[in-house]
C-alpha cells in the first residue's frame, strides 16, 4: 500500500537566499514523486509547497538538509490536504 497524499508547506530558515537553494530543490525534487515550487520570502527564509506521498516528502526534506544543511537554521513543517494543484516541481518567482 502506498502513502496517502498531502501537502507539506515547509519553511526554512537561515542564510538559504542567493546559494542556489532553489535550484537544489528543484534538481533534488525531480528524484521523487512530489508536484509543488520552492520560492524565496521577503524575510530572508524560502517557502517549499511539496505533494506526494509522505514518504516521498520526507525523503525530499532529508536530502534538502543534508545538501543545504549548512545554510538552514530552522525549518518548520504544516501539513495540509493534498490539493492536486501541480502538474510538477518548480521555482515560483
Amino acid at each position: 500500500m502506498t502513502d496517502a497524499k498531502e501537502q507539506r508547506i515547509v519553511h526554512v530558515e537561515g542564510d538559504v537566499q542567493g546559494i542556489g537553494f532553489r535550484y537544489t530543490a528543484c534538481r533534488l525534487a525531480a528524484g521523487h514523486d512530489v508536484t509543488g515550487y520552492v520560492r524565496n520570502l521577503p524575510d530572508g527564509g524560502v517557502e517549499c509547497v511539496i505533494e506526494g506521498a509522505a514518504g516521498e516528502i520526507d525523503a525530499l526534506i532529508e536530502e534538502i538538509k543534508s545538501a543545504l544543511g549548512y545554510h538552514i537554521r530552522h525549518v518548520r513543517q504544516q501539513k495540509a490536504p493534498h490539493s492536486g494543484s501541480f502538474s510538477s516541481f518548480g521555482v515560483k518567482f
